[in-house]
């Protein structure tokens, strides 16, 4: 009789897993808490999503405290799995403390968050995106590019409620009140006063924007990249349709009237 052939007890397959890359420009705890917590605020942001700490721009430091550091991204959802870049006394630190040291990708290289003033730039295309079929995985650390679905929510949003597309657009079709969160990993369009917080490119996608009919917000961001107006909102975009988006190096924020007619 002829025995049936038997699955091997190891595969192996090659994978696009998403992966949140994570810049930092300091290792100190304190420093980071405070601005994951401006970012974030207490929302559990990510849904145990796997990070990497690109440490590129860590500067000179040869040790830092990872226990604090994954704490700290935990916090908001986010499970550190590794680390890459930075110095070889920095990576054997961090291999010490159990974190593995990832190559460097250099085509997947991120901006990390930090406050960017307004600037001029080229007339916009407000074209909202066609809904499609959902887009796959993005590999280690690089947004996919392609055509994404579209998330549609109706009603107005109040203090403390939060809404993530994740992996697609958000159209929002009422207000975002102070104290609410829009998040996506794509593109956010807000037919409506946004009061709120605007969170677009969540993943990293710089190509993403927001747009929003009535500009009243507390805090606006493009893949990592971020704006607060605890002083109010600038006079020529106070309550007049807005899109957000990432500078030419993608390290600033663009706020730019949106022309409807």
């Amino acid at each position: 009789m002829k025995k049936s052939k038997q699955a091997p007890l190891i595969e192996f397959k090659g994978s696009t897993a998403p992966v949140i890359v994570v810049t930092l420009r300091s290792l100190e705890p304190e420093a980071l808490h405070s601005a994951a917590q401006e970012i974030f605020g207490d929302s559990h942001f990510f849904d145990g999503d796997a990070g990497l700490l690109e440490l590129a721009h860590a500067g000179e430091q040869e040790r830092a405290d990872w226990d604090t550091i994954c704490q700290c991204f935990a916090r908001h959802g986010l499970k550190v799995i590794g680390v890459r870049g930075g110095n070889p006394a920095l990576q054997a630190s961090a291999q010490a403390a159990g974190l593995p040291v990832f190559p460097v990708d250099e085509r997947s290289q991120r901006p990390a968050p930090q406050a960017a003033p307004s600037q001029a730039a080229p007339e916009p295309d407000p074209t909202p995106p066609q809904p499609a079929t959902e887009a796959a995985p993005a590999a280690l650390g690089a947004p996919d590019p392609g055509p994404r679905r579209t998330l549609i929510v109706d009603r107005p949003l109040r203090s403390g409620q939060q809404v993530y597309a994740r992996g697609c657009d958000l159209v929002v079709l009422a207000a975002v009140n102070p104290g609410a969160e829009v998040i996506a990993d794509g593109n956010i369009h807000i037919y409506a006063p946004l009061r709120g917080r605007a969170l677009a490119g969540a993943t990293g996608d710089s190509k993403a924007r927001i747009f929003t009919t009535r500009f009243e917000a507390e805090l606006v961001s493009v893949a990592g990249v971020y704006r607060t107006f605890e002083t109010g909102v600038p006079d020529n975009l106070a309550a007049q349709p807005v899109q957000v988006k990432l500078g030419a190096d993608a390290s600033s924020l663009l706020l730019e009237p949106l022309k409807l007619d």
